[in-house]
């Protein structure tokens, strides 16, 4: 399961246009949480009465809107409705928006994030099983998500109820904001993340740098494929010894012959995988 070898075979990653050139499930309802254009959740609702388990879907980019938003996630959201699964696919202002950056970022996934539980009713969501999931970028702000009990108490973007979440997942995630900022070869590079936490203040990453707030007593899993060339591996490893190490339950999943665009692509192995994982968190029999 972790820290795996690369793989010897040669490999050909998938790309984004591999991945939009199929068709676009689309979603059964998109709701405002703000009077941003990005300020929306689409929601993905599957046949039968409910109450549904759900996903609370990322999308990535980088935090930036300019680079994607939640439609990058369409294909899996609707690969989980057709599994029985209801999808909560945010969408945020991302830092090169107006509003976006810090705090507006971070409040956009926080109020995104507690809309689920005031429309879980009218859409049959069952809040007491929603495990989040976020790709690249959105893999940070997954994790974030998972970390908002444990943000201090000054901080703009406290909060005292929170979504409970039961499960955290990260698909080739950018967990460690600290260490993205001293990596030039993150695959965002350096300037994005100043950009997010935020300029002239004594400590940016205190209250968004998810190790910062360990332990998040929530057990998370990292997804990584062994030949993501955007994400360096590292992040992953690196970022499960420290959660181990703050006494956290923390899984590290490395799939071979994997790139970036294969953890959200529905059929592949790293999806397959990822699928096994959402439904045993949300107490669902494997199919």
């Amino acid at each position: 399961m972790s820290f795996a070898e690369p793989a010897t075979t040669r490999f050909k990653p998938l790309t984004w246009d591999d991945l939009s050139s199929r068709p676009r499930p689309t979603p059964d309802a998109t709701i405002t949480y703000g009077d941003d254009h990005m300020q929306k959740v689409d929601v993905w609702v599957p046949a039968g009465s409910g109450a549904h388990p759900v996903v609370l879907m990322v999308h990535g980019g980088c935090w930036q809107t300019s680079i994607a938003d939640r439609k990058i996630m369409d294909w899996i959201a609707g690969d989980l409705r057709a599994d029985g699964i209801a999808v909560w696919n945010i969408d945020y202002r991302g830092v090169d928006r107006a509003g976006g950056g810090y705090p507006g970022t971070f409040l956009d996934v926080a109020k995104a994030a507690d809309q689920l539980a005031v429309h879980a009713a009218h859409f049959r969501l069952d809040t007491r099983r929603v495990v989040a999931v976020g790709h690249s970028a959105g893999g940070h702000l997954a994790l974030w998500l998972a970390a908002r009990r444990r943000l201090p108490t000054g901080s703009p973007l406290h909060t005292t109820d929170p979504l409970a979440l039961s499960e955290v997942i990260s698909l080739g995630g950018l967990p460690d904001l600290e260490a993205t900022a001293r990596s030039p070869d993150n695959g965002c590079g350096i300037a994005v993340v100043e950009k997010l936490v935020g300029s002239g203040r004594a400590d940016p990453y205190a209250d968004t740098s998810v190790p910062r707030l360990f332990p998040l007593g929530m057990p998370q899993t990292l997804v990584n494929g062994r030949e993501d060339r955007i994400i360096p591996y590292r992040m992953a490893t690196d970022y499960v010894e420290r959660a181990r190490a703050a006494g956290d339950q923390v899984d590290l999943v490395t799939v071979p012959a994997t790139g970036h665009v294969e953890l959200v692509t529905p059929g592949t192995d790293a999806w397959l995988r990822t699928k096994q994982l959402i439904r045993t968190a949300l107490k669902l029999s494997q199919q």
